[in-house]
């Protein structure tokens, strides 16, 4: 069975890994996922995913502070991940973003590291990673005030309108779309999945979160990227193998593969 899947965004240093993590990794070339992206969300999975990425050559890590844990965050953590991020295997700068949802961490906070990764990403010129929930009027504002004529990045797991995403891409950035889009509920997703330019789409699976139809309520793992792929392009009404090659040549691109 031929490889020819990026899943864009998993954690697999998550703990629900912790009993079968080697198993599932080394699994996924037969299950046709050829690379997969672990962004970190803290200090301390950003290292994890780094020793991954370090393990298994294709696997690639990102390093940074999600929005949750940005009452964590330090000048010395930020000096930490520049350092992290001269090796080669850590292609991007993230999760970073806000979460409005829970509100884990004070918005004030949120947005203030926020910016500070936004310009680690512009000083590194690498792509950044963002978590927008129940946020989008801050996150696209902020980037917007950030923005560079640099590297892009991604909006992983992308929750938001046509209209936003268009905002996105005129940014540079490419929208990423996960296991909602499979959802029968999920009506927005499904637009989006069709609109976004084919050059700026990436497919993920945010494992171990937001499992795909038709193991919605397990456990997410990165091999179920094929069922988000088989979704989008049904909507788009291309093959599975072009919706493939795509979403493999754009995250090839935007990470300089």
């Amino acid at each position: 069975m031929a490889s020819k899947f990026i899943d864009s965004h998993a954690h697999l240093d998550d703990q629900r890994f912790d009993k079968d993590r080697d198993e599932v990794i080394r699994s996924l070339y037969e299950n046709e996922v050829e690379a997969v992206l672990n962004p970190g969300s803290d200090l301390n999975s950003s290292k994890e995913a780094l020793a991954m990425a370090e393990k298994y050559p294709f696997i690639y890590a990102a390093v940074g502070c999600h929005p949750h844990d940005s009452r964590y965050m330090s000048d010395d953590h930020l000096n930490i991940f520049k350092e992290m991020a001269k090796n080669k295997k850590v292609i991007g700068i993230g999760e970073i973003g806000l979460d409005y949802y829970y509100d884990n961490s004070d918005r004030d906070i949120q947005r203030k590291w926020f910016r500070e990764q936004i310009r680690l990403a512009k000083e590194l010129d690498l792509p950044y990673i963002v978590h927008d929930r129940d946020a989008h009027e801050d996150v696209l504002r902020i980037m917007k005030e950030e923005h560079y004529d640099g590297a892009g990045g991604i909006l992983h797991c992308y929750s938001g309108s046509v209209e936003l995403s268009r905002e996105f891409i005129r940014l540079g950035f490419y929208i990423s779309l996960g296991g909602p889009v499979t959802f029968k509920n999920a009506r927005v997703p499904k637009l989006v999945a069709g609109e976004v330019p084919f050059d700026k789409l990436l497919i993920e699976t945010d494992s171990p979160y937001l499992t795909p139809e038709p193991y919605r309520g397990k456990r997410n793992e990165p091999k179920y990227v094929k069922y988000v792929a088989e979704e989008i392009a049904k909507i788009r009404n291309v093959s599975i193998d072009e919706l493939a090659e795509k979403t493999k040549e754009n995250f090839k691109r935007l990470f300089r593969l």
